[in-house]
Order: C-alpha cells, then structure tokens, then sequence
C-alpha cells in the first residue's frame, strides 16, 4: 500500500469561513505563509475544537479542508473504502483498458503481509506455491492469450478470476470531515485489516498512520486523543 503526492488545501478559506456565524474575523490569530501552509493560531484552533466536538451540523468548516493523494490499495480495501462516497471523488487507472498491458506478476498484488510459507491444507502445498504457481501462472497465461487472439473470451476470463490482492492506484480527493469520520474510533482506527489500521509504528503504511501524518491531524482528526481534550473545550 502506498501514499503518494499528498496536498492538503484551503485552511485560509475554511478557517476564516469558520468565523462567519459570529462576525469574528477580528479574533482570528492563524498565519498563511506564501508556500500554501497553515500556522493555525490559539485562539482559532480553540474555536476550531469547539466546533468539532458540537457535531458535523457545526463543524462545516472541515469540509472545506481539502486533501488529495495517490493511494495505492488492493481491491479488497477499496471496496471498503466505497462506503464512503459522501464528498470522496476517486479517479482509478483503468483494470478495462490497461489490465493486459503488462506482464502479471507477483509484485502486481498486495503483498506486505504476505506469508507464502502458510499451510493451506492441500497435501502440505503452502500458500505460496499455489499463488506463484498456479493462479499467477495461470492469469498471466490467460493475459499472454490474449494478446496473442485478441480473442476477448481470454480477456473476460482475466478479469473474471482476478484476485481482490490486484493492486489499483487512485488520486482521491475529500474533506477533513470525511478523514475525521474514517479515523474515528468506531470506524476504521482498530480495524481489523491492517491497511486501514495497522501499528503507527509499523514498517508498512497504513491509511490511519497516513492519516496521522497530515497538518494539524491529532487537534482536527484525532481530537478524542488530546489528553485536555476536556479542558480545553
């Protein structure tokens, strides 16, 4: 799994807007260096938590916080990640046009977890050998044939067996709001796949420590970690 060319935009907009209901853009204490960054002020981020722990109807601000990255995921987790097609926009490259285009290989796959000495309870065969051999060997086989025909009977076989591990990049955009959701404790912070949620200190990414990783993440994403959380709001 792999996050790539994330760009978060529009604090300026969001937080100013924040500050509309009142008229008190005098209060306002963030800074905006020219690079496109956000240095968020005392007194905003104070108001900005506020207005998160009154609930999404008061919180409007969030999704006016951008973010858009290349993520790189098995099929398996982006059917999970579909559930929220609320202010998410996904552009994925195409397994219809591009699936035969090149070379099926192991490498095409999810493998950071991959464990190819496991039983899989044929005849001592493990799961590695029946995944390299047989059904890498055989979509490849059916790829190759394709090729070769232009039959597109081999095609549709391709992508009738093809396995939920095919890796698919998509540049996503959506909202803090939408990340505020996805991290929240009952969602997908304790998942069980550890592409959403694996150890933060894990060797491999995962979308929670991605998560983590963006401006401002522990006050706006994760704010039920602050350790005041109750004194400040």
């Amino acid at each position: 799994m792999k996050f790539e060319n994330t760009k978060v935009m529009n604090f300026e907009g969001a937080l100013r807007g924040m500050r509309n209901p009142l008229n008190s853009w005098d209060r306002s204490d963030s800074v905006y260096p020219e690079d496109g960054s956000a240095q968020i002020g005392e007194a905003d981020m104070a108001l900005a938590r506020r207005l998160i722990k009154a609930g999404s109807e008061h919180r409007k601000f969030m999704r006016q916080i951008f973010v858009s990255v290349d993520i790189t995921a098995p099929l398996y987790w982006w059917k999970e990640f579909d559930t929220y097609k609320v202010g998410t926009v996904a552009n994925s490259t195409s397994t219809m046009h591009k699936l035969a285009a090149s070379p099926i290989t192991l490498e095409c796959f999810e493998i950071d977890d991959y464990l190819p000495g496991l039983d899989a309870g044929q005849e001592d065969r493990s799961v590695g050998s029946i995944v390299e051999q047989e059904i890498i060997s055989f979509l490849e086989n059916l790829r190759l044939r394709y090729l070769e025909t232009k039959d597109k009977r081999y095609w549709k076989e391709l992508i009738r067996w093809l396995p939920e591990a095919w890796l698919q990049k998509r540049t996503v955009t959506m909202s803090y709001e939408n990340l505020l959701a996805m991290c929240g404790k009952g969602q997908r912070r304790f998942h069980k796949l550890n592409e959403w949620s694996g150890q933060d200190d894990a060797a491999e990414p995962n979308f929670i420590s991605w998560a983590r990783t963006l401006p401002y993440a522990a006050e706006l994403l994760f704010p039920d970690e602050s350790e005041n959380d109750g004194e400040t709001l």
